[in-house]
């Protein structure tokens, strides 16, 4: 994991399809409180606001209380880490589709 604090794999944090939605919807807003990205999903408070501790654990979200509201942002740099990871794959695979056309055009 590339951060000191960050608890939770961003793997698995990055796994469920509605903490994607929370963090693109985070990545497009900038910083949202709870109330406006409960209203996104159909599903209530309590249950965005776990998954939002899953994405917090996992350093992809910070918080900002303001009076009594909690704003939440998205962090993304532990997304690097998957980043990298796709990367390799993505030159293996750019690697090999550059061998079978050099074997084709050689037949």
């Amino acid at each position: 994991m590339s951060e000191d604090k960050q608890e939770r794999d961003v793997y698995v944090a990055v796994a469920d399809p509605t903490r994607r939605k929370l963090l693109h919807l985070l990545a497009e807003a900038g910083e949202l409180p709870l109330y406006e990205l409960t209203a996104e999903f159909q599903m209530g408070r309590t249950a965005v606001s776990k998954h939002l501790a899953i994405l917090k654990e996992a350093g992809l979200v910070t918080v900002r209380k303001v009076g009594r509201e909690t704003r939440y942002q998205i962090n993304a740099a532990p997304l690097q880490e998957i980043k990298d990871w796709v990367s390799f794959y993505e030159n293996f695979w750019i690697d090999k589709v550059s061998q079978l056309k050099k074997m084709l055009s050689e037949e």
